[in-house]
């Protein structure tokens, strides 16, 4: 079984789309613990003393969660972090790039209710009969009126192939509809033509499909016509390292991509074979690209390849295997240290753009949010100016 490195940024208190779930194959298995060893036995002292004395009831498997995160977060590292079971199924569906839903993109409505803005061709919501212009109006028995528009998110969201009420205004008609909810793809790479033959490829993270998708787009802008590429990897939390690997491949030449030590001192490291893609590149980079987003611009700097426009990354060098444990909850724990092309751990170091560009923080999350035309983006207008000087 393929062994995946991961990569990746973990912040596991908040589950948001930028969130990435950690899902690796470990090395081995997880061995069991003598339970004479003195930790475990003060530990279950101290839960005989709380069953036996503690005036109030309590919850034990929050108990057993906190205290699986503090045996984590002792270690010092960031990178490092327990992954309760409630949270482990989501995170691993945004691993692979998929949620569980029903295919639609929604916005709130001055009067409460939700726009039906776009219904995904093929989805389950499109099967059941959703049109765009729809407006919904009732969830599982609720007037939407009266709910947020996360709490609407989560009533629509559940378990595969279960299925979720709606309510819908459709001009003076109200439909009451079934819909299964299902497995959706998320796109994880989008190109888009700029200005004077340059072709934009926004990479959203490293996980599943990446590799493809991303050199799909590739192939589709240099048939448009693209004479010159920016990958923008702004906001991206990294992922899967062959996946990365897998594109510098395409993109450089014959040589070095990325070393590794683990855990145990084994040393191995990706290599790039001679076929290449020879047109001038930038990267856009800040301090939200973290992992393979920062070692992917790294890499292609490294090369002379590509020029890093943005800002100064974070800093990471270990990476990640994902242990699942018996009730469901992983932990994610850095196994591992990895380096750039020329052996460079960056870990609390990153990587300083060869064009800085700093934007303040109205404009940063403006960005994120896709509220900022490209033509009005100072990183992108900068990376376009980077590759007319190189041409």
């Amino acid at each position: 079984m393929k062994v995946r490195h991961i990569l990746s940024h973990c912040v596991v208190a908040i589950l948001a789309v930028a969130l990435t779930l950690f899902f690796a194959v470990p090395p081995f298995s997880l061995f069991s613990v003598s339970q004479q060893d003195p930790g475990i036995v003060k530990l279950q002292e101290l839960k005989g003393i709380i069953d036996a004395n503690f005036v109030d009831e309590y919850d034990e498997k929050t108990m057993y969660d906190l205290a699986a995160s503090a045996m984590v977060d002792s270690l010092g590292n960031r990178w490092s972090s327990y992954i309760p079971a409630e949270e482990y199924v989501t995170l691993t569906d945004q691993r692979k790039n998929v949620y569980v839903g029903i295919g639609v993109t929604i916005s709130p409505r001055e009067d409460g209710y939700i726009d039906i803005l776009v219904v995904e061709p093929g989805g389950p919501a499109q099967e059941a009969g959703i049109q765009p212009g729809d407006v919904l109006v009732g969830v599982e028995g609720n007037d939407v009126a009266t709910l947020t528009i996360d709490q609407v998110g989560d009533l629509i969201r559940g378990e595969r192939n279960t299925q979720v009420q709606v309510q819908l205004r459709r001009g003076e008609e109200t439909l009451n509809l079934s819909v299964y909810r299902k497995e959706i793809p998320t796109p994880v790479a989008v190109g888009t033509m700029l200005e004077g033959n340059v072709g934009l490829v926004q990479i959203a993270n490293f996980d599943s499909r990446c590799a493809s998708e991303t050199m799909a787009e590739v192939k589709s802008l240099l048939e448009q016509g693209a004479t010159a590429l920016i990958f923008d990897v702004r906001y991206n939390l990294g992922g899967y390292v062959d996946e990365m690997v897998e594109i510098l491949d395409q993109l450089l030449p014959e040589g070095p991509l990325v070393h590794y030590v683990d855990y145990a001192g084994r040393k191995s490291m990706d290599t790039s074979d001679k076929d290449f893609l020879d047109i001038p590149m930038a990267v856009l980079v800040n301090q939200d690209s973290y992992s393979a987003a920062e070692l992917f611009a790294a890499v292609l700097q490294e090369y002379d390849a590509a020029v890093v426009v943005g800002q100064h990354t974070v800093g990471k060098g270990y990476f990640q295997y994902t242990y699942q444990l018996s009730d469901g909850s992983a932990v994610l724990l850095s196994a591992g240290r990895y380096a750039t092309s020329k052996d460079v751990n960056l870990d609390g170091v990153g990587i300083a753009p060869d064009a800085e560009v700093v934007v303040d923080e109205e404009l940063y999350w403006q960005i994120y949010g896709g509220f900022v035309p490209l033509q009005e983006d100072p990183q992108v207008q900068a990376a376009l100016e980077a590759l007319n000087e190189k041409k």
